[in-house]
């Protein structure tokens, strides 16, 4: 029975490329997977252009563009009466934003792995984890046998199996508040631009994807589950009707394939190292899907993880320390995001407040490319939503719809008490300890 430096359970965006990193640095990794490739899993396809630098490195650019991606290089943002628009400018993102279907990318990082020189097992389910005496995790158990390995990583996922048998802690948990629902439709237009909107009660992501296909999604109050699930097909279509603008897109086409939906997530951190244990990607961390950002994070959470474990092994130092040291930053680098996502995603009809806020940043050039920075993940949202933007939308939003202060008052005084809590939590690992 083989021995490896590094035993990875899934092998979808984390976990393969993960797997493709150690083992260019030289490490013996085993990567395994239930699923057989191509799979599909739920996603929001989008990759922000940070996320496809990594993955150019990872599977070569030419292999990402043969797909049929269609690069995106520019952005509508509209909040009700509010539109913004941003071009992905090359001198500062050399790389465009992308819309791939997981059935298309998972199976190109999973090739990538095995081209690298890992051990990809597919149809391989992990049915626990081996330890030794002192309790340290030394192993994989799974349904084909043990796989040995000096570490294991979990990168299986929200229902990581990993996470459950090494007792990872979640915190700072927020419930699901919206439903997303999805398809794929033939014959869209297909410039590249990728569309984020909150309209009425709705809101909604679309872009065109790989093999001239165009991705549609609609988000839904969570309280209407039930109510969704009785006729998905006509709820989605009246969905997706309340953006006039979508509507007239997909006018025409041919829809491809099944509605799909997930409506069963909540957002956490959790513990993501311990003896002989690491988790990465959703397995470790999920935010609400509304701004896109899961497969980046992925991909970037990956690339610092192999060097952290590359140089954990070539330097015989302290793995365990080295890999606590990777969860802080996670914390770190993920905390922000974590609760823009949970405003974006927030029920109801938009705000005055925030319409208020997104029409001063629409209206200036310089906010506008810096909002696009926030989205690619390289610039913190508190260096744009600052305290003095919150001021100015609030003044003019009390001075816009005085029919509507009482309502904006109270926001206020909400985003005030949130902000509060979100600064005492800001050092999350120590909260779960």
């Amino acid at each position: 029975m083989d021995d490896f430096d590094v035993a990875i359970v899934g092998a979808r965006c984390a976990g393969a490329s993960l797997a493709t990193t150690l083992a260019r640095n030289g490490l013996r990794v085993c990567v395994l997977d239930r699923a057989h490739f191509p799979s599909e899993t739920p996603s929001t396809h989008i990759i922000q252009p940070s996320g496809v630098a990594i993955l150019g490195d990872l599977v070569g650019r030419e292999a990402i563009l043969a797909t049929g991606a269609v690069p995106l290089r520019r952005l509508t943002l509209v909040n009700e009466d509010v539109q913004l628009d941003g071009d992905i400018d090359p001198l500062r993102f050399p790389d465009p934003g992308l819309c791939v279907r997981r059935l298309t990318l998972d199976t190109l990082l999973v090739e990538a792995a095995a081209r690298a020189g890992a051990d990809v097992r597919t149809g391989c389910r992990a049915t626990g984890l081996v330890r030794d005496a002192s309790d340290r995790v030394i192993g994989v158990e799974t349904n084909r046998g043990a796989v040995p390995a000096r570490l294991v990583v979990g990168a299986d996922g929200r229902h990581s199996t990993v996470a459950e048998f090494a007792g990872a802690d979640k915190y700072l948990v927020t419930r699901p508040r919206r439903l997303a629902a999805w398809a794929y439709f033939a014959g869209a237009d297909r410039q590249g631009r990728l569309r984020l909107a909150r309209v009425g009660e709705h809101a909604f992501l679309s872009a065109p994807a790989d093999n001239n296909l165009y991705m549609a999604a609609v988000t839904i109050d969570i309280s209407r589950r039930n109510q969704f699930h009785v006729d998905r097909e006509q709820h989605f279509a009246a969905g997706l009707a309340q953006w006039p603008e979508l509507a007239d897109l997909l006018s025409g086409t041919e829809r491809v394939g099944p509605i799909r939906l997930i409506d069963n997530w909540h957002g956490y951190f959790r513990q993501s190292a311990g003896p002989g244990w690491a988790l990465v990607g959703d397995a470790g961390h999920f935010k609400d899907f509304t701004p896109g950002q899961g497969i980046s994070d992925a991909l970037r959470q990956a690339l610092t993880l192999g060097e952290t474990i590359s140089a954990g092994f070539a330097g015989g130092t302290d793995m365990d320390a080295r890999l606590e040291q990777w969860w802080r930053w996670r914390d770190r680098d993920a905390y922000e995001m974590y609760w823009l996502a949970h405003d974006m995603g927030a029920p109801g009809v938009p705000t005055p407040l925030v319409t208020r806020m997104l029409r001063g940043i629409a209206a200036n050039p310089a906010a506008t490319a810096r909002f696009l920075e926030v989205v690619n993940h390289d610039l913190s949202p508190a260096k744009l939503f600052t305290v003095g933007r919150l001021a100015r939308a609030a003044l003019g939003a009390l001075t816009e719809r005085p029919d509507q202060a009482g309502a904006t008052l109270r926001e206020i005084a909400s985003a005030i008490r949130d902000q509060a809590y979100r600064a005492r939590h800001r050092t999350p690992v120590r909260t779960a300890r």
